[in-house]
């Protein structure tokens, strides 16, 4: 069926009207496709016609979802969206996502702060800082840059990974550190003129500590401090050795360069090994969860931001699961403030809390492989729930790793070490949730799925919480 259109005479009046060509399909004869004027007399197309109708009105469906906020943040200011601005600053101050990189929305820590910029300033030494994921290390590593900034000195903030190697990392490092701060180049020489990084005086071919130590310690005029964030993530041995070998020879020759390692380890030794002849050299900064009080400080931020109150109930329940974690504060504060917001209400209340725990476990537990998930509802794990929570609490630590006599502790001595032991080689073996190691001393055990810890820590106190 064809849609055309026609143009008919009846002596002065002209008509135009809409014809559909019933008698033609599509590819028809030559005729089919020629212009109505052509068309020969008793042409079907020039006597059905069809008068013109609007289309039918459509009910608009609900209108789907839009972003609240431009690219660049920014917000109509309307009274309608009062509720999304209130949103936005709300994520701003608490969202849990990435580290803070402000000071503005960096709370608590004020301790380590201090510890740290007074290992940098005060004592000249490097300095390691390491604790349990989530505790906030990278945070305070960019606040510190940020802070270290702004009294002039020269920071420069390096992400390790698994690939990371010697030479490529700190060739990065010196591509960003001016070729005017050596020694050897004097300020209106014409290599001054010509700018550059300390990447170009590097010697040709490989390199390692005590060449680079040997051009580091040739800075003037400034002070510099390299971050090596997620040390723990680096598996080169050699890449290890040589940052150890590194921290020796810049102090040594009193170099104007200090570094500043953070990484996952429950001990100095953990992330930098067992090195006797650095240890003055460093200083160690064991990052601690968060008290009750900067708790309270953190989520002052997301009242101040968002307009908001944390009622006391919700205080209490927030700063109870999170077990001190800036992170969980933070996700768990972000969560149950928004559904106060979405409530059309001000202060957040111990039903926003809960709810917000238990949206995050949701998302956890939605978040873990289809077999781990299964494994967490079988038979075994249901009859075993009390030995799962206790080895969970037993491995919050900064690598996981937890022993029998760990879990005999957080029983409270309700089972015998012989068969806590049992029970565990069952989860490793035949249920896989569990890994197991031998060392020097007593077998230790792990869950063998990152997240799996915290879910059963926080399920379990949130079914002792009221409804």
């Amino acid at each position: 069926m064809i849609w055309k259109r026609r143009t008919r005479s009846e002596g002065d009046e002209v008509t135009t009207e809409l014809a559909v060509d019933t008698a033609m399909p599509l590819g028809g004869d030559d005729m089919a496709d020629a212009p109505i004027g052509e068309r020969e007399p008793g042409d079907p197309a020039q006597s059905t016609t069809f008068a013109w109708a609007p289309p039918l009105a459509v009910e608009p469906g609900p209108m789907l979802p839009r972003f609240i906020a431009s690219a660049s943040d920014d917000v109509e200011t309307d009274a309608g969206n009062e509720l999304a601005r209130r949103r936005l600053a709300l994520r701003d101050a608490l969202g849990a996502s990435q580290p803070v990189v402000a000071r503005e929305t960096f709370a608590g820590r004020r301790e380590a702060m201090a510890s740290l910029i007074n290992a940098i300033e005060e004592q000249r030494v490097h300095v390691v800082v390491y604790g349990e994921r989530g505790i906030g290390k990278t945070s305070l590593a960019h606040v510190f840059a940020e802070t270290a900034r702004e009294a002039r000195y020269h920071v420069i903030y390096a992400s390790c990974g698994t690939a990371a190697n010697f030479p490529d990392m700190f060739r990065s490092v010196l591509a960003r550190i001016p070729r005017i701060y050596h020694a050897s180049i004097l300020p209106n020489s014409p290599q001054a003129e010509e700018g550059g990084t300390f990447e170009m005086m590097l010697p040709e071919g490989p390199f390692g500590a005590r060449e680079l130590a040997e051009l580091l310690s040739g800075v003037v005029g400034t002070r510099i401090i390299v971050v090596l964030d997620e040390y723990d993530r680096v598996v080169d041995v050699n890449f290890r050795r040589e940052v150890a070998e590194l921290i020796k020879n810049l102090s040594d020759r009193a170099a104007r360069v200090q570094l500043v390692i953070t990484g996952v380890a429950l001990n100095l030794d953990e992330l930098i090994g067992y090195a006797p002849s650095i240890r003055r050299n460093i200083a160690g900064l064991p990052m601690t969860p968060l008290a009750s009080s900067e708790v309270r400080e953190l989520l002052r931020m997301g009242e101040r931001a968002a307009d908001i109150r944390y009622g006391k109930d919700a205080l209490a329940l927030i700063t109870r699961m999170a077990g001190g974690s800036p992170y969980l504060v933070r996700l768990l504060g972000h969560q149950a403030g928004l559904a106060a917001l979405n409530g059309g209400r001000d202060e957040v209340s111990y039903a926003d809390a809960r709810a917000a725990v238990e949206k995050v476990i949701a998302d956890w537990q939605a978040s873990l492989p289809r077999r781990v998930q299964a494994n967490l509802v079988r038979d075994e794990a249901r009859t075993h729930w009390p030995l799962l929570v206790a080895a969970a609490r037993a491995g919050s630590t900064a690598d996981g790793w937890f022993t029998v006599d760990d879990v005999y502790a957080e029983l409270g001595g309700a089972s015998a070490p012989i068969s806590i032991e049992r029970d565990l080689k069952l989860f490793v073996n035949s249920i896989d949730l569990l890994e197991r190691r031998e060392g020097h001393g007593d077998p230790q055990f792990r869950f063998s799925y990152p997240g799996v810890a915290a879910l059963l820590t926080m399920s379990a106190a949130m079914a002792q919480q009221p409804a």
